[in-house]
């Protein structure tokens, strides 16, 4: 041992406390959306101190929670030393401000919606998601920039250092031309990536390829899912947000069909405006597919719950009438009793434990019967000098019987509606 101790270099995590306010209305109750606040905070690198909760008819315009509760709150950020207090609800400029008055400096206020949009940034692997959480984040900052430069104005009356650089309401109108200017340049970017995609897509659509999009709520296994089923090698954690960025892998089923499964952005309840507008070009992914899996953990005590927040969000992107499958992950951790049960409530929906691979044969089973729903048995003759064509039978059909004759390839086929088209001017009679 020597002299001195050695100091830790790890970061020490932020000491938070938890606001929420009960308005009597909503499908979540208000312990059940704190305790989800409080795995954000978590997966943000917080700790959690103290959870508080208030009863109101409606939020309090000035500072969202009532005098008395903020009196408390201030004696408990001395007490409990803490450095960040984060509101369940997304808070307006002026509640911020006034909150973070009332608290007094280093104390920070941020609210949901901060928290959600730090742990995207944190996550955020492709350019184009970091563009995404740049364009969010500079959208949530702009109307609350009002008060930044206050301590300008307070140098001005003095005169002294700082006075000669003009009035501090100069300075912010010039932080608020350039985060518009930083916006406008963002949206541009992406709107030049989502076209970019685009072409993407509709070149997998006019090769026939039947494309399946993994939705569901954050953290319900959509990653793992993917793994399993393809082979891919996409981060898991057992954490909210850790895949944001979507994730397009090839599959080959059985009767021989060549699909592609995207896993999407985790979705979450109370999910900011702001951030489903900026995550649109990621959530096409889903509107763009012919299939959608609505990935469900089995083991949540809220699977019903999370599962309306998925059709809700759905719903608000144009992909609530796309065809969709509901799949039951980590049934693993079910009793058999409560496996089936969960077959009774849900008969159409699919089972499996990604983890373990149960039932993913089951799954690759039922997507093939909807891929192969609206097919029809044709038979063609495809000249041999069309060999992507050729290529493309026995990839995107389902091959009955086929020989190699004079004329090229003549083989009995199950089409989809896609393949049909290009494969009609081809089409022989038995």
């Amino acid at each position: 041992m020597g002299r001195f101790k050695p100091l830790s270099t790890a970061p020490v995590p932020e000491r938070a406390i938890l606001v929420g306010v009960d308005l009597g209305r909503g499908d979540w109750a208000i312990e059940e959306s704190l305790a989800e606040l409080q795995r954000l905070t978590e997966t943000d690198g917080a700790e959690v101190v103290q959870v508080v909760t208030q009863r109101l008819e409606r939020p309090v315009p000035k500072t969202y929670i009532g005098s008395g509760k903020v009196a408390e709150i201030a004696s408990m950020i001395s007490s409990l030393e803490a450095d960040v207090v984060i509101f369940d609800d997304e808070l307006s400029p002026s509640q911020q401000s006034n909150l973070e008055r009332a608290f007094m400096e280093p104390t920070k206020v941020i609210d949901r919606t901060a928290l959600i949009l730090d742990i995207f940034g944190q996550h955020a692997r492709t350019r184009e998601g970091r563009l995404q959480v740049q364009l969010a984040q500079l959208q949530y900052v702009l109307p609350r920039l009002r008060g930044m430069w206050s301590h300008l104005v307070g140098e001005q009356t003095r005169g002294g250092i700082g006075s000669r650089f003009g009035q501090g309401e100069s300075q912010l109108e010039v932080d608020r031309r350039l985060i518009r200017n930083r916006i406008a340049t963002l949206k541009e970017e992406l709107k030049r990536l989502e076209k970019r995609r685009n072409v993407q897509s509709k070149a997998r659509w006019e090769s026939g390829i039947y494309r399946v999009a993994l939705v569901g709520y954050t953290n319900a296994g959509k990653s793992t899912l993917l793994n399993r089923l393809t082979g891919a090698d996409v981060y898991v954690k057992d954490e909210l947000f850790a895949t944001l960025d979507p994730t397009t892998r090839s599959l080959d089923l059985e009767e021989g069909r060549k699909i592609t499964l995207t896993d999407t952005v985790g979705f979450i309840q109370k999910l900011p405006t702001t951030l489903v507008e900026s995550f649109k070009s990621t959530l096409a992914e889903a509107l763009a597919a012919d299939l959608i899996l609505k990935v469900v953990d089995a083991s949540d005590t809220h699977a019903q719950k999370e599962l309306d927040a998925v059709d809700a969000v759905l719903k608000e992107i144009g992909a609530g009438d796309i065809r969709s499958v509901v799949v039951y992950n980590k049934c693993d951790l079910l009793d058999d009793a409560e496996r089936r049960g969960l077959a009774i409530d849900s008969p159409n929906a699919v089972q499996i434990s990604a983890l373990d691979g149960t039932g993913a044969h089951g799954l690759l089973y039922r997507i093939a019967q909807e891929a192969s729903e609206g097919d029809t048995t044709m038979t063609v003759l495809v000249p041999y000098e069309k060999g992507i064509l050729v290529k493309m039978v026995h990839e995107r059909c389902q091959v009955i019987r086929e020989e190699y004759v004079q004329g090229g390839l003549k083989a009995t086929v199950r089409a989809s509606e896609r393949m049909h088209d290009f494969l009609a001017p081809y089409e022989v009679t038995e």
